[in-house]
C-alpha cells in the first residue's frame, strides 16, 4: 500500500470489507472438507468429554451439583481456539496462494484486512459450534443458551481474545513466512494450562496463579463455574477480562503493523515461502 493515500483511503471502507469477506467465504463453501473439519473436530470434542461428564456425573456428587461445568468449559474452549484459528486460517490461506503482496499492493488498508478476517472467524465460529451446542442439548440435556446473559459476556471476552492472538500470530507469520506457520497452530495451546479451563485457578501454585490472573480467558472459565456450580454471576471478573482485553487488542494490532512494515521493508510480502 502507498504510504500517501487519499483522503477516501484513509476511511475504512465496508465495501472492500465485504470484498474480502466473499473471497474466504466462496473459498470455504467451493471446498466441502473445509466444511467438514469445521463440524467435525467440534463434534469430536463434545460427544468425547459429554460422556466422560455423564460417567463422572454418576460417580461424583460434584460434578452431578456442577451441571455440565465440564461441557461447558469444552464449548467455551472451543470458541477461543477456534475463533483464533478461524481468523488465523483466512490469513494462512492468503499466504498458501502467495497473494499477500497483492493485497498490501491494491487500495485495501490493514485495518480493513484484519476486520474481513474477524468477521470470517465469526462465520467460521458459527459453522462449528452452534452444530456442537445443539448436539450438547440433544445427548447430554446441557443447554448451553440457558446461561442466558452473562453469554455475552463470556463470548465476548473469549473471541478478543482470540483475535488478538490471531493478529499477533499472523504477524510472525507475516514476518517470518511460512516457516513460523506452526506458531498459529500450537501458540493458544500455550495459553491452555494457565487458562484453568477444566480446574479452579487455586489448583496452581501460588506463583503461577499471578501469571494465570494475567490472562483474560481465565476470568471467563472462573466465572463460568461459578455460575454453573454457585448460581452467582461474577459481573467483576468480565470487566476485569475485558480491560486485559483492551490492552491486550490494541498490543497485537500495534505489533502487527510494526511486523507488517518491517515485512514491507525486507520484501518479504512478496515471497512467504519456508
Amino acid at each position: 500500500m502507498s504510504e500517501i493515500a487519499s483522503p477516501h483511503q484513509r476511511t475504512i471502507s465496508l465495501h472492500r470489507i465485504n470484498a474480502m469477506v466473499l473471497r474466504y467465504w466462496y473459498l470455504l463453501v467451493s471446498s466441502w472438507p473445509r466444511l467438514l473439519e469445521l463440524v467435525y473436530w467440534p463434534a469430536l470434542q463434545i460427544v468425547t468429554w459429554g460422556f466422560l461428564q455423564t460417567y463422572i456425573a454418576q460417580t461424583s456428587g460434584f460434578f452431578a451439583k456442577a451441571g455440565g461445568a465440564l461441557i461447558g468449559a469444552v464449548i467455551l474452549w472451543d470458541i477461543l481456539f477456534r475463533g483464533q484459528l478461524g481468523f488465523s486460517i483466512s490469513f494462512l490461506e492468503e499466504m498458501w496462494a502467495r497473494n499477500l503482496g497483492n493485497l498490501m499492493m491494491s487500495p485495501l488498508r490493514p485495518i480493513e484486512f484484519l476486520l474481513s478476517m474477524m468477521i470470517m472467524s465469526l462465520i467460521r465460529l458459527a459453522i462449528g459450534v452452534i452444530p456442537m451446542t445443539l448436539m450438547a442439548l440433544f445427548f447430554f440435556g446441557f443447554n448451553f443458551y440457558a446461561i442466558g446473559l452473562p453469554l455475552i459476556a463470556f463470548f465476548c471476552n473469549l473471541i478478543f481474545t482470540s483475535w488478538s492472538v490471531g493478529v499477533f500470530a499472523s504477524g510472525l507469520v507475516l514476518r517470518n513466512g511460512l516457516g513460523a506457520e506452526s506458531i498459529v497452530w500450537t501458540l493458544m495451546f500455550a495459553v491452555m494450562p494457565l487458562a484453568c479451563i477444566y480446574y479452579p485457578v487455586d489448583v496452581l501454585p501460588a506463583w503461577l496463579q499471578y501469571v494465570a490472573w494475567m490472562l483474560p480467558p481465565t476470568y471467563v472459565f472462573e466465572g463460568m463455574r461459578t455460575l454453573l456450580i454457585d448460581h452467582v454471576f461474577r459481573a467483576d471478573l468480565m470487566i476485569e477480562a475485558f480491560l486485559i482485553n483492551a490492552l491486550l487488542f490494541v498490543a497485537s494490532f500495534a505489533t502487527f503493523m510494526v511486523l507488517l512494515r518491517s515485512a514491507k521493508r525486507n520484501g518479504s510480502l512478496l515471497g512467504g515461502g519456508e
